[in-house]
């Protein structure tokens, strides 16, 4: 596993695989680092599956209300929803979205991310100050790739955990 240099912005992602590490970016995104932490501390996103698994392009996650695999889970829903928690404003940079790193998803509103992000499978240039990048995975990229593709995925993987390393 990653050296982690600051456990309160660094996220342990459980998946069937292993140990997914994400160092969050509240210097470029303070809001969307905040609300993952928020939701992560709160255990919603434990148990939600991966709704949208594109190969060679990203898998997107975090469908709060309706991607939980173990509360009145409808594959069909998931990825429709968010949490309860108001919407973020866009916190646009001039980083990339490269291989591994996190984006908030959103409608076409560049102001309704919520709970869902993804993470990059590869360099996704075209998405660049389109949608907030606000972590990258450091170790464990190996687990993301392995998630079960398909829109959705006939057998869903899911986050089987997913806590803040000061708290774990």
């Amino acid at each position: 596993m990653a050296e982690i240099k600051d456990p309160e912005n660094t996220i342990l992602m459980e998946l069937k695989g292993g140990t997914v590490v994400i160092e969050l970016l509240p210097e470029v995104a303070p809001q969307h680092s905040e609300r993952m932490k928020d939701l992560a501390r709160a255990g919603l996103y434990d148990n939600v599956c991966f709704h949208r698994v594109i190969d060679g392009f990203m898998a997107q996650t975090g469908d709060v209300a309706n991607g939980n695999m173990e509360k009145d889970f409808n594959i069909r829903a998931a990825g429709t929803g968010g949490s309860e928690l108001p919407n973020l404003p866009a916190e646009f940079s001039k980083l990339p979205h490269d291989r591994g790193t996190l984006g908030a998803a959103r409608s076409q509103n560049p102001n309704s991310a919520n709970s869902q992000f993804f993470i990059n499978f590869k360099d996704n240039h075209f998405l660049n100050g389109q949608y907030t990048v606000y972590g990258r995975v450091i170790s464990g990229m190996e687990h993301v790739d392995a998630i079960t593709k398909g829109e959705p995925p006939a057998d869903p993987d899911r986050m089987i955990s997913v806590k803040v390393a000061a708290d774990a």
